[in-house]
């Protein structure tokens, strides 16, 4: 198969699968679940906890799971994964409320995993950074369209309780399409390995080894990611409040539009790397958008209500946070492991950096119903993103300087 033609495969087979991943996750939220309570508190509320808790647990146990995933065994797994998650979907519906919110709970373990199984196809290749970025075009976009195809669903007269496992029974079908097509994705070339080393699974001796090797840079990049994720959770689980409060309530078209303008921006941008061979200037470049995402941030929160409408505000905020969220996973660790010479794997890095990051974000979901009866959601959103662009631009600086250091003299951590 041609370079070409490997390339279209590979973003083909991978957009698709996780964008029809989403089909099991994300549907459910388009149900308001109004009339429910658990314990005092609201239904909807606990369930994308408990869903989120299952995502988050499903990412600390991605750290091995992932990390030592042999290829042969990456397919099987995700449909095996893919089948638990559309059981629970199942089980769901037929468990009376307010029990099956644990249903919610197993829903979101498995599907945690998906991400790094379908990146693993994609990693250590000349065009990882193209294929990634449409790999992280999915999730952009795929959020919205779930949510609308679970919105249709409840439109023609699905119960509320079926409603999600109808979605993804839908969703499944095509995702399994795509994940065949994932077995036809050739190994990386002797080419590709030259430039960008051989990833192998990882044994816990591995992991702790190439942890140790950079702690200082991966301990500074994962506090960014955790401030990216929970500023990122923030404005997608409350972006009705959000447009509301900026004066776009009743226009559901802002959603996509604002959506559209961000994934073509990260998306390019994050595609252009792939035309930097040298792994220290490519690795170091990205650090550096990371950096322009926070300015980005910045520069909108101080032209809200002044020179910005509220709908350019929103798009150069997600654009600011995409950008280094986007890069750390299409580029950062990706050049990082071929900089330092090390034998290994981007899912792993990924997996540890994701497990913390999503505490975070369960952290918001625990927070949203203190944060729902005040209704000042837009002050908080500004607050905390404030706080964060300058800890995160902090931080990052202290990367640079640490991996410059590091790097002045390559070094082989490899056993």
């Amino acid at each position: 198969m041609s370079k070409l033609g490997t390339s279209v495969l590979c973003i083909v087979a991978a957009f698709g699968t996780y964008f029809c991943m989403y089909g099991l996750r994300k549907p459910f939220t388009s149900a308001s679940y109004d009339a429910q309570l658990f314990w005092g508190l609201d239904y909807k509320t606990v369930l994308v906890t408990a869903q989120v808790l299952g995502y988050t647990l499903s990412k600390f146990l991605g750290i091995s799971v992932i990390g030592g995933m042999v290829p042969e065994r990456r397919v099987k797994t995700l449909l095996a994964l893919v089948g638990v998650a559309l059981l629970a979907l199942l089980l769901f519906a037929i468990t009376p409320a307010p029990w099956n919110v644990l249903w919610l709970f197993v829903n979101g373990l498995p599907l945690g995993m998906v991400f790094g199984l379908v990146l693993s196809f994609l990693e250590g290749r000349r065009a990882t950074e193209a294929l990634a970025a449409g790999l992280c075009a999915s999730f952009i976009l795929a959020d919205g369209v779930a949510k609308s195809l679970g919105a249709w669903l409840l439109g023609v007269g699905i119960p509320e309780p079926w409603m999600p496992f109808v979605a993804g029974a839908l969703a499944s079908v095509p995702l399994l399409l795509f994940a065949l097509l994932l077995t036809r994705i050739p190994s990386p070339s002797a080419d590709d390995i030259q430039q960008r080393k051989e990833r192998i699974p990882m044994t816990a001796g591995q992991r702790g080894q190439l942890f140790r090797a950079w702690a200082g840079g991966l301990l500074l990049l994962m506090g960014t990611y955790l401030l990216l994720t929970v500023l990122r959770s923030v404005r997608a689980d409350f972006a009705p409040e959000l447009w509301k409060e900026l004066g776009y309530g009743g226009q559901p078209s802002v959603f996509a539009r604002s959506e559209f303008l961000v994934m073509a921006g990260v998306v390019v941008a994050s595609g252009l790397t792939v035309l930097v061979r040298d792994n220290k200037r490519a690795f170091f470049l990205s650090l550096g958008s990371c950096v322009l995402g926070f300015v980005l941030v910045g520069v909108a929160l101080l032209g809200r209500g002044a020179w910005l409408s509220g709908f350019s505000f929103m798009v150069l905020v997600g654009l600011g946070l995409y950008l280094p969220y986007v890069a750390i996973h299409t580029t950062i660790f990706e050049r990082l492991l071929a900089l330092a010479q090390q034998r290994g794997n981007v899912g792993y890095l990924l997996y540890l950096a994701d497990s913390f990051g999503y505490l975070g974000y369960v952290g918001v979901m625990l927070g949203k119903s203190a944060l729902a009866r005040t209704g000042h959601f837009l002050e908080f959103f500004t607050g905390l993103a404030g706080g964060s662009v300058g800890l995160s631009t902090v931080m990052l600086l202290g990367c640079v300087l640490y991996f410059s250091r590091r790097t002045a003299a390559p070094e082989n951590t490899e056993e």
